[in-house]
């Protein structure tokens, strides 16, 4: 069983970037489809990027363009860049299998994008 632990956050300008990272103590290999998630306080919690085992990539509208998921399953490792950050994406970034898992639920990284 995987255990993420999420890392990369933090105070970033409007237009600025940021790469996350998501390191799983087990393999991730077997994990077919991992996501990256966010949340602020209030709103439910928003699957924002999908990649497959194999490498496929889906991403919501709001971040098409400007965001880049990778994983490297040597490492056990999930990765976030985020580039052209907007004050919208300010949230806590997690990361979890897709469908998530109750149990897999890091501390997530707080990204605030403000001047």
């Amino acid at each position: 069983q995987a255990q993420l632990v999420e890392s990369g956050g933090g105070l970033v300008q409007p237009g600025g970037s940021l790469t996350l990272s998501c390191a799983a103590s087990g393999s991730i290999v077997r994990l077919y489809v991992m996501g990256w998630y966010r949340q602020t306080p209030g709103k439910q919690r928003e699957l924002v990027t999908t990649i497959t085992r194999g490498g496929t990539t889906s991403y919501t509208d709001s971040v098409k363009g400007r965001f880049t998921v990778s994983r490297d399953n040597a490492k056990n490792t999930v990765y976030l860049q985020m580039n052209n950050l907007k004050p919208e994406d300010t949230a806590v970034y997690y990361c979890n299998e897709v469908p998530s898992r109750g149990d897999y639920w890091g501390q997530g990284t707080q990204v605030t994008v403000s001047s």
